[in-house]
């Protein structure tokens, strides 16, 4: 395993990191264990989750916590507060962002981790009814507590980005170091604005989606449908036109380099300097090492600018 730094900050995650949103969903206890265990035997540090995730509410951090018990300290557990679900923290009342709601949501995620602490804590959207002043000084109290060591923003725009990053500098209180957004190379719009707006503040990026659910796991071929019960079955435009020209031009680079459409993707990904840690979920343990070697291979220059002619970037 590789490790860096998430942006300019003085944490260091692994390159590969584990995406958590399908445990208690699709993924039952004893296939979450494995999968945890197969990420921290392949050096994997970097775990995402948050209150919303499982098959009901904060399932997925309950189950997290609990494979990794006995190896907290090995890792960074990142999770996230702020969407709008009916009942969780008290979201039936006001602003997900709120002073108020911040410590109720920090609060019940510590307890769900079984945890003192959480690594990076992120706002899992922008919250247009609370100045982003008051969530961030709510979030410096945590720090001040010690029970968030970091913190960060998920999809916000650009200019969000930003703005709070200013807002934060301006008070004296802790910013942002990270951005997790959807970024892969079937959508790498990130790349027009929101890639140099992170470097220009010193924030990391954390892609997540980063097989463009399931496109670029090679699966799929032009004239098939997508399989039952499948992301892509709701979404049958994704594998025609210009989307499948996409596809096929990265699986021929990876046919002629040797590897297969996920490492293309993954590795292709970790190459960018701006990203911190590639966040892709496993069902199995082999999902997990694979997606791990993947998000290890190292691309040449060469290959990178055949990928950006494959999958042209909008930054071009």
């Amino acid at each position: 395993m590789t490790y860096r730094r998430l942006g300019d900050s003085g944490l260091t995650v692994s390159t590969a990191g584990l995406g958590c949103n399908t445990f208690g969903a699709t993924l039952e206890p004893d296939g979450v264990a494995a999968v945890v265990h197969a990420a921290l035997d392949a050096g994997v540090t970097f775990f995402d989750t948050a209150d919303v995730y499982g098959g009901t509410p904060g399932q997925s951090e309950e189950l997290l916590g609990a494979a990794l018990r006995g190896r907290r300290d090995d890792v960074v557990v990142a999770t996230k507060f702020g969407m709008d679900v009916q009942g969780l923290n008290g979201a039936d009342w006001g602003s997900r962002a709120s002073r108020r709601y911040v410590r109720r949501a920090i609060e019940g995620s510590l307890r769900r981790l079984g945890t003192d602490h959480v690594d990076l804590y992120q706002l899992h959207r922008p919250e247009p009814e609370t100045p982003i002043e008051e969530t961030l000084a709510a979030l410096q109290e945590l720090v001040d507590e010690g029970k968030v060591r970091y913190i960060g923003s998920s999809n916000f725009a650009p200019w969000q980005v930003v703005d709070a990053d200013w807002a934060a500098r301006t008070a004296g209180t802790t910013p942002f170091v990270s951005a997790q957004n959807r970024y892969n190379l079937m959508d790498r719009g990130a790349e027009a604005e929101l890639v140099p707006a992170a470097e220009h503040v010193g924030v990391g990026i954390l892609p997540y989606v980063p097989l463009a659910s399931g496109l670029l796991t090679g699966k799929y071929r032009r004239g098939e449908g997508a399989p039952a019960g499948s992301r892509l079955e709701r979404m049958p435009q994704r594998l025609q036109g210009a989307d499948f020209d996409r596809i096929e031009a990265l699986a021929a680079l990876a046919d002629a380099w040797g590897v297969d459409l996920p490492t293309v993707a993954l590795g292709g990904l970790a190459a960018q300097p701006a990203v911190g840690s590639v966040i892709a979920g496993a069902r199995t343990p082999e999902q997990v090492r694979a997606n791990v070697a993947a998000t290890l291979w190292e691309p040449t220059l060469e290959q990178l600018a055949a990928i950006d002619d494959a999958s042209p970037s909008p930054a071009a």
